[in-house]
């Protein structure tokens, strides 16, 4: 029988590079991991596909699952709620897979009180000064959002101590291994 998997969560400034970790973790190892789907109730947009980059459900139908205690967080952002169904989540344990919810911090406080066995990683750039160029890279946002962004990560960054581990996104191979190889140790202590 294969070992129950661990619940990772990832938080960490916008523009320290989790989106970009977490994709080339999948990709090396593919057998290991399992990326959590939330549920929101937000309408999907053209190209997404219920039960692949969301489950879509009703207002109903989510605040039924808080009642419920069927989510492992959620929270309301920009008129809709986002949420970690539960039972899907532990499936993927219970089959043997580290499954990844990349979420902000509020999200994995949230998880920390629940599953306090759960592995919180914070992401962070370099400096500030490579974030703000990561941020102005991107080119989706105006001087004054990114100015907003920077303004945020200084506050989101008085919550690192709350978090397990600690990973400088310089190097996107480098900090992967990293994250799997406290995984990897973790589970071996299981």
């Amino acid at each position: 029988m294969s070992k129950k998997g661990s619940l990772i969560v990832v938080s960490g400034l916008s523009g320290a590079g989790k989106g970009t970790m977490m994709n080339r973790l999948l990709e090396k190892y593919p057998e290991d991991y399992a990326l959590s789907i939330s549920a929101t109730t937000r309408d999907p947009r053209p190209g997404e596909v219920h039960g692949k980059e969301y489950f879509f459900i009703t207002r109903d139908e989510f605040e039924k699952m808080i009642v419920e205690g069927k989510l492992l967080e959620h929270a309301h952002y920009v008129g809709n709620y986002y949420g970690t169904p539960r039972e899907w989540v532990e499936s993927q344990m219970e089959s043997g897979k580290n499954v990844i919810l990349e979420i902000d911090i509020q999200g994995g406080l949230q998880i920390k009180e629940i599953m306090p066995e759960a592995m919180l990683f914070f992401i962070l750039p370099p400096s500030m000064e490579e974030l703000r160029r990561r941020l102005e890279h991107r080119g989706t946002e105006t001087p004054e959002q990114i100015q907003k962004r920077l303004d945020r990560a200084e506050e989101e960054k008085k919550f690192i101590d709350k978090y397990n581990y600690v990973i400088i996104n310089e190097d996107v191979e480098k900090s992967v291994d990293l994250l799997h190889n406290n995984v990897l140790a973790k589970n071996e202590l299981k």
